[in-house]
């Protein structure tokens, strides 16, 4: 089978805006003082002050009851995972209809689970990819008035993504970008260790090779973090790029740390992810980022299920509940 070459463009955040049809602006127009205008994406004005969501994941597979639980926490979003909603995948409106009687907002909803092709490097499986992706935006995240897709964006190739890969990911995601905009969505992939994009110079390497009127981000700590990079630099490096905060903190040790990926064999051992306050990430540094530069968007608190020597689901809720409100000050969530 003939496969048509690709483009490998590297774009600049500084580069051309493109036009497109949509919904919602994919950006709106910031003036930071003087005459210096900046360009930040919708999702970071969605509300009066930032929202607080609880990761789905936590629950593993979505009960009534779980949606339930993150209201009585007062958290007023929720992002479940594709994989762990596959019941309501082709009636969306009965969940909706369960968030809305307890008052809880769909965040957006991970991609992943069956019937849902994830590899965007392969080119025999791009367009299946791009098509099954857009799809599920159109169908699925659409009913609940979702303004981003997060995603994750598959397996690591073996031995590490090389240039080629990263360029062909990022190019791939520019098209599937421009498709969800077409519906007032802004693609969002989140970096995940031990996905294709773990590493700081990974990261770096898609934003470069992915148009930034299409492509965004998910940006998660943790994840940063584990990945050996910082994320405190990667915030404010990518700001406008960010269309929504995924928040989970890491050991004490890691903060700082540069080192190669923990494994997953590590993380069985024992989890890599830790409750806020936990002391790996600068949450606190974050935070006053998020104050000073008028975010008011969605941030996603994204826990584990907890393990047999953890607390139970509430409990690890309140924990970090208890770091926004007593540590953070946060007045409402």
């Amino acid at each position: 089978m003939r496969v048509r070459a690709r483009s490998r463009r590297r774009f600049s955040s500084t580069g051309a805006t493109l036009q497109i049809r949509s919904r919602s602006p994919p950006c709106r127009d910031r003036t930071d003082g003087g005459s210096c205008v900046t360009k930040v994406p919708f999702t970071h004005s969605l509300f009066e002050s930032p929202r607080f969501g609880v990761g789905g994941y936590i629950f593993e597979e979505l009960e009534p009851e779980d949606i339930q639980t993150v209201a009585s926490f007062g958290f007023t979003g929720i992002e479940p995972y594709r994989g762990l909603t596959m019941r309501y995948v082709d009636r969306p409106h009965e969940l909706k209809e369960i968030l809305d009687s307890n008052c809880v907002a769909m965040v957006t909803c991970s991609n992943g689970g069956p019937g849902q092709e994830c590899d965007f490097i392969n080119p025999h499986s791009r367009q299946r990819s791009i098509d099954d992706h857009f799809a599920f935006a159109r169908d699925f995240l659409t009913v609940f008035g979702c303004k981003h897709f997060k995603m994750n964006m598959g397996s690591r190739p073996p031995g590490g993504p090389t240039r080629d890969d990263i360029a062909r990911l990022g190019d791939a995601l520019t098209e599937l970008g421009r498709r969800v905009a077409e519906l007032g969505i802004l693609l969002a992939p989140h970096p995940h260790i031990w996905g294709p994009v773990e590493r700081p110079e990974e990261i770096i390497g898609l934003m470069e090779h992915s148009d930034p009127q299409y492509v965004y981000l998910t940006l998660d700590t943790a994840h940063v973090n584990l990945g050996g990079g910082d994320p405190v630099w990667f915030v404010e490096r990518y700001w406008e790029r960010i269309a929504a905060l995924h928040w989970k903190d890491t050991k004490p040790s890691c903060r700082g740390y540069t080192g190669p990926t923990p494994t997953i064999e590590m993380h069985r051992e024992e989890v890599l992810y830790k409750n806020l306050g936990s002391g790996g990430v600068d949450h606190e540094r974050i935070w006053r980022i998020v104050q000073e530069r008028g975010y008011r968007g969605w941030i996603t608190l994204d826990l584990d299920p907890p393990r047999s020597d953890e607390p139970s689901v509430p409990e690890k809720i309140a924990i970090n509940k208890r770091f926004l409100t007593d540590t953070l000050k946060v007045a409402s969530l």
